[in-house]
């Protein structure tokens, strides 16, 4: 048996397993039991890349759906440049990079509070985190939807993806 025949060792070439049912149901379940991630943006200002924690809720589409505070940094960093990156995956014990991850990379597009879109991602975001109901209506708030370009998923060492907005999409 050669490398190549090995299921559990890495793939030849680049290191990327072709995308399959695998890796999108890793995917899938990465963003519908994570709630919280890392979002990463563009400093507005500066161009230095910043990151900070997010709780998000998904569209129906299986978009990511994050509120933010006018306040936060992230805020003026994706009006400025709405290109952001989104980490999902909790590390459990031992090495965290022998746990499951993926960067989601996309365009945070922000949404009209009063609108049809605006009302139902409200209550689909309180159906994922109740809490926020705190907070949710004070007017330096706004939601936003991050639509997925692509993304990079690691499954643990040596299962390792690329999907792209098509593969994402089949997995809402």
């Amino acid at each position: 048996m050669s490398a190549g025949d090995n299921a559990e060792g890495p793939p030849p070439g680049d290191g990327l397993r072709p995308v399959d049912d695998t890796a999108r149901a890793l995917a899938r379940r990465l963003l519908t039991t994570a709630g919280h991630g890392a979002l990463a943006v563009i400093e507005a200002g500066s161009g230095h890349p910043s990151a900070s924690r997010v709780a998000f809720a998904l569209d129906e589409d299986g978009a990511p759906l994050i509120l933010t505070s006018a306040l936060a940094a992230h805020t003026p960093a994706l009006s400025a440049d709405p290109r952001c990156a989104l980490l999902v995956g909790e590390p459990g014990g031992g090495d965290p990079l022998a746990h499951p991850r993926m960067t989601l990379q996309g365009v945070a597009r922000r949404l009209v509070r009063d609108s049809a879109e605006g009302r139902r991602v409200r209550e689909r975001y309180l159906r994922a985190h109740p809490k926020a109901a705190l907070y949710v209506d004070f007017g330096d708030f706004a939601f936003w939807r991050i639509e997925p370009q692509r993304a990079s998923l690691n499954g643990g060492f040596g299962r390792a993806w690329a999907l792209s907005a098509v593969d994402l999409a089949a997995i809402a």
